[in-house]
């Protein structure tokens, strides 16, 4: 579920900066939904393996898609658009598991058979949507690489945006501290809640 949530994820940067004038990611063939062109060893197989095995928090990333600002009409505007191409992507997932849950007939009570069967489907579904709105949740801090950083600089005066590119060689290190204080969940926990409580709306 990881590495389809993550392909979706690059496949959707790749649409958006095709559609907004740069056929880069097009052309080296990441506008796809095959995972083999989206799987970064690392972060795709490794770190999601080792987090499995020992407990310990879920990160993963994909290749990163290529974008070169000289095909974008607008750059720093276009550059946050697809940023957040990606992100909206994994909460376009999670609304269509959603509905999907919400569309799932409900056993009678007493009928084992009938729940023996919806029970996988359902299970499949919930662990979907949790991952995707991790994944779109956690893309969202204004850190660069991450997507909501590539965001905030795109959407920042350039002066400011350029400060704040400055800090993408420390991005994951300041990921890490923000993970290894508690911060990074005080942060994202708040805001996953108001996304489940939002989708809950949905069944």
């Amino acid at each position: 579920m990881l590495i389809a949530s993550l392909t979706f994820h690059e496949a959707a940067h790749a649409w958006a900066a095709d559609k907004l004038g740069d056929p880069t990611a097009r052309h080296l063939g990441r506008l796809s939904l095959n995972p083999a062109v989206h799987i970064d060893p690392i972060g795709t197989l490794v770190f999601p393996l080792l987090a499995a095995v020992t407990g310990a928090p879920l990160i993963g990333w994909a290749k990163p898609v290529p974008v070169d600002f000289r095909h974008l009409r607008s750059p720093q505007r276009d550059f946050a658009l697809i940023a957040a191409a990606g992100p909206a992507s994994n909460l376009l997932l999670a609304i269509g598991a959603t509905i999907v849950i919400g569309l799932l007939p409900h056993s009678a009570p007493g009928d084992l058979v009938g729940r023996s069967l919806l029970t996988t489907p359902r299970e499949f579904l919930l662990a979907l949507i949790q991952i995707n709105v991790l994944l779109a949740v956690f893309n969202m801090l204004p850190v660069p690489p991450l997507d909501g950083g590539n965001v905030l600089i795109g959407l920042l005066p350039s002066g400011a945006g350029r400060a704040i590119a400055r800090l993408r060689p420390y991005g994951f290190l300041i990921l890490y501290a923000l993970m290894l204080t508690g911060a990074l969940a005080a942060i994202a926990r708040p805001v996953q809640s108001i996304v489940y409580g939002l989708l809950s709306l949905l069944i």
